[in-house]
């Protein structure tokens, strides 16, 4: 009889955020796998809980190699507890691939439901939270976070990012040159914590906010791209979301029939703006006609 995989959420920030069955866990497990021991040590004393398994790390760094040994202690009928530094496993943190392995072998795979940076974050942003997509976090390299952000730039749903404090000013100044610097959007710093923050505004505002020094942990809310109508996008506008489309790999046609469709204009409509304006990069005369 094989055992079973337990994901556990941990809090994000307030310990006494800890769902209650994760005491239960804690002390019932075979295995503990946990991304940091030293800090699921402070989470147990918190928690006035000692743990009945064996405790052993899994972490990015040895992730691959510990999956095996993992699964082979599950498909012998081991009951094994998984948890990160915060938040629910998987979600931009160890996980998937034991999930996924456990799930390959057969392996019942349950969790206990805890604290979500995501959803806490996307519940006290303001914005829109009906329809929203996870991106975790945004490359490092500046070329690389700008085509990643390019292709977003279209999407409609609420976007959720995690960045590092450092790098916050250098990712929202790229938001708001990829997504416009009136998108709205919310910083959410150190939530539930002591020094919880929620700052909301423009990306443009919120870059100049972040260029003077953030610290703690970070999650951006988007807002998603506005649902244009027929006559809202004109020529400059038209072309530009072409552009951005084209940058992240989308050949010149196909981007122009996409972006056709979305603002209910005809394909020659942004064919014709997207000939203006390279004529205008270049220098020439906006007049005449183009030529297929």
């Amino acid at each position: 009889m094989t055992g079973t995989l337990v994901l556990a959420g941990t809090p994000i920030g307030d310990t006494a955020d800890a769902p209650p069955r994760l005491a239960a866990e804690l002390a019932a497990a075979d295995v503990i796998a946990a991304e940091d021991t030293r800090r699921l040590r402070r989470l147990t004393q918190a928690l006035d809980v000692q743990p009945g398994g064996r405790v052993v790390s899994y972490f990015e760094g040895n992730e691959s190699a510990r999956t095996p040994e993992l699964v082979e202690a599950l498909a012998g009928g081991a009951r094994v507890l998984l948890v990160t530094d915060a938040g629910m496993p998987s979600v931009s943190d160890p996980g998937y691939r034991l999930v996924a392995a456990a799930v390959e072998h057969g392996i019942a795979v349950t969790a206990v439901p805890g604290p979500s940076a995501v959803l806490t974050a996307l519940a006290v942003s303001g914005l829109p939270v009906d329809r929203f997509c996870f991106e975790g976090f945004p490359p490092r390299k500046a070329g690389e976070r700008l085509g990643r952000l390019r292709e977003a730039a279209e999407e409609r749903r609420t976007l959720v990012y995690f960045e590092a404090p450092h790098r916050l000013a250098d990712t929202l100044a790229a938001m708001a040159e990829v997504f416009g610097a009136d998108r709205r959007a919310a910083v959410c710093r150190e939530l539930t914590k002591t020094y919880e923050e929620v700052r909301r505004g423009p990306l443009e505002e919120l870059a100049a906010w972040a260029a003077e020094g953030v610290r703690g942990e970070i999650t951006v809310v988007v807002e998603g791209a506005a649902e244009p109508g027929p006559d809202e996008a004109g020529p400059d506008e038209l072309a530009r979301r072409v552009a951005v489309r084209e940058e992240a790999g989308e050949r010149r046609k196909e981007a122009i029939a996409a972006v056709a469709q979305a603002a209910g204009v005809p394909k020659r409509v942004v064919f014709d703006a997207v000939v203006a304006a390279k004529n205008a990069a270049a220098g020439a005369p906006r007049e005449g006609k183009a030529h297929h």
